[in-house]
Formats: C-alpha cells, sequence, structure tokens
C-alpha cells in the first residue's frame, strides 16, 4: 500500500475581495461618509467578476475557507471558491477608518478614505477601533491561522485591503515566508508559507 507524503509547508492564502457594488462616484461631508461607510459595510460585491486564474487554482486546493464575516468578503470567497465559507472571524474585519471633522468640505470616499487613514495613524479613533487596538487583534488572528493551517493545511482567507497589510507584517514577524502577490487591489492575494511544526 501507497503511503502518501506528508506535507512539509503549512501555507496561508490571503485575498482582498472583489468588487463592491456601491458606488463610489459621489461626493459627500465627512458625517456622510460615515454613514456611507455604514452601507459599504452592509453590500455585497459585483456579479459575475473575473477572479485571477491563480487564485482560483489555490481556493480549489483549500482545505479550509474562512472570510470576514462583511457580506462583500463572504461573496468574495463564496465566488471564487463555488462553496460556502467554513466559517468567518470577526477579527478580519477591516481596520476602521474614522474620517477627521472638516466641515463644509466635500469629497469622495476614496478622498475621505485616505484622510481617514492618515488620521487614524496619528492617533485619531473618533470613538472607533484604534490602531493599536487593531493591531492587537490582527496578532491574535494570526496565531490563530497559523493554528488552522498546521499540520501542512492549505487556509484560503477572505478579508480586506488594509487589515491584509496589518496581517502581512505579523506573519512576517512569525517565521512565514511570503512567496506570492500581486498588490492591493480587489481580488489581489498573497500567499504565505511555514515549516510544519515551526518552532517545535
Amino acid at each position: 500500500m501507497q503511503v502518501r507524503k506528508q506535507k512539509s509547508v503549512d501555507t496561508l492564502i490571503i485575498a482582498r475581495h472583489g468588487k463592491p457594488a456601491l458606488s463610489r462616484k459621489v461626493f459627500m461631508t465627512w458625517r456622510g461618509y460615515r454613514e456611507w461607510w455604514g452601507r459599504y459595510d452592509a453590500g455585497g460585491i459585483v456579479p459575475n467578476q473575473k477572479v485571477p486564474p491563480k487564485l482560483l487554482r489555490w481556493v480549489e486546493q483549500a482545505d479550509l475557507i474562512i472570510s470576514s464575516p462583511l457580506r462583500r468578503a463572504v461573496e468574495s470567497a463564496e465566488f471564487a471558491a463555488g462553496r460556502a465559507v467554513d466559517f468567518t472571524d470577526i477579527r478580519l474585519i477591516e481596520a476602521a477608518l474614522p474620517p477627521p471633522h472638516f466641515d463644509g468640505l466635500k469629497f469622495r470616499p476614496k478622498v475621505w478614505g485616505t484622510f481617514a487613514r492618515i488620521a487614524w495613524f496619528l492617533g485619531w479613533s473618533d470613538g472607533m477601533e484604534s490602531h493599536q487596538e487593531a493591531r492587537q487583534r490582527t496578532n491574535e488572528m494570526c496565531d490563530a491561522l497559523a493554528e488552522h493551517a498546521a499540520g501542512g493545511k492549505i487556509v484560503y482567507v477572505s478579508a480586506h485591503g488594509w487589515i491584509n497589510r496589518m496581517l502581512k507584517g505579523s506573519l512576517l514577524k512569525r517565521g512565514w515566508k511570503m512567496k506570492s502577490q500581486n498588490g492591493d487591489l480587489h481580488w489581489s492575494f498573497r500567499r504565505y508559507e511555514r515549516p510544519t511544526n515551526y518552532n517545535k
């Protein structure tokens, strides 16, 4: 009887969701941006998008599919995989984007997002999750993902642009090697590998 050779590496494939359906071609105040972001978090993705072929191959090989609970991430994972996600984890939601209170000014969501991210890095949270708090949950998520991938598994993760960047830094500090990446746009992805039984 042929004995199957045990996999030698644990693998994480961390992808950003597909293109959201909510339009960004609108101008709004900072208060309007907070309301818009609430609709963005509640919304899904544009139907029938083109998924990168490499990502499709990888998700087909995945032993486990994990997603942020936000609709756009879940829909992206299920569209790419052709099946339901195994479970969601709230620690994968996007990092907060609290807009600074620029009264009387109107910008598109992308511009507000840039202002909000800069202000957030400088310590502005406006009642939302702080940068430090986001870093803490990111570190916790990295440890959880390592447990999910233990034993040579391939884990596919559907999440969001900025939190994926934060995961990158935490994973690299924990001995994971990034084997592939293709930027930060919709459907972007990074593949990480680490020897099974690392540090054991």
